[in-house]
């Protein structure tokens, strides 16, 4: 089995999804592995993303959200713990380029990823796993390890 089928394999399983560090250049190899594996597969590029509504608008658009989301913390739960409307075996949500909008608006940064931790935890106890890996020069996830 390829390195590639092995990771497919771990992303289908609910069991230890989350938010994670997205290594170097790691999202092309992810999204690859995601995609092999029948899992639903979203890129969030978050260059210049300055606060709360400019990330919920870009998720919204990468996930594919439908017409009723609310743009706010509360709608983007219910989004993430139930994407019927995006039907596959898992998803995993790849956020490029977050060192920006964690410098600029860190409560917002920080509320999104609480958000992603929560809806993947509930989302691995029906074995649809979410996914989610956070592009940082360094790793700022630790936070979440400690929940």
């Amino acid at each position: 089995m390829d390195n590639e089928s092995r990771l497919a394999d771990r992303l289908r399983k609910g069991a230890g999804a989350g938010v994670f560090h997205l290594p170097a250049d790691g999202g092309v190899v992810i999204a690859a592995a995601a995609a092999s594996g029948g899992l639903g597969v979203a890129r969030v590029d978050l260059t210049g993303c300055g606060n709360k509504d400019e990330f919920l608008r870009r998720i919204a658009t990468a996930l594919r959200f439908p017409a009723w989301f609310g743009h706010n913390w509360d709608a983007l739960a219910d989004c993430l713990t139930d994407m019927s409307w995006w039907p596959a075996a898992g998803h995993v949500l790849i956020l490029e380029h977050a060192d920006g909008f964690r410098t600029v608006a860190e409560r917002d940064f920080l509320t999104a990823l609480e958000i992603l931790e929560e809806a993947a935890r509930n989302r691995s106890a029906d074995d649809a796993p979410l996914w989610t890996f956070v592009g940082l020069a360094a790793d700022g996830i630790a936070h979440l390890r400690s929940l």
